[in-house]
């Protein structure tokens, strides 16, 4: 579990640096982190899951603005 916050902390760091990140795509990295970390992936399931999270947040910015 700490490797899985690990990689969630490591991955919203890096979404903050670039400072293009929108609410959606925001939300849709911690979602994903959290699916892909309940599922039981470990380090790679929660990053997988939150970059499946943050295309489906990036898809939703650009399809609602």
């Amino acid at each position: 579990m700490k490797k899985s916050l690990l990689a969630v902390s490591v991955l919203a760091t890096l979404v903050g640096i670039g400072g293009c990140a929108t609410r959606a795509e925001t939300v849709g990295t911690f979602s994903g982190a959290a699916l892909g970390a309940g599922l039981g992936g470990g380090t790679m399931g929660t990053v997988g899951g939150a970059m499946v999270g943050y295309a489906a947040g990036r898809s939703y910015s650009d399809h609602h603005q």
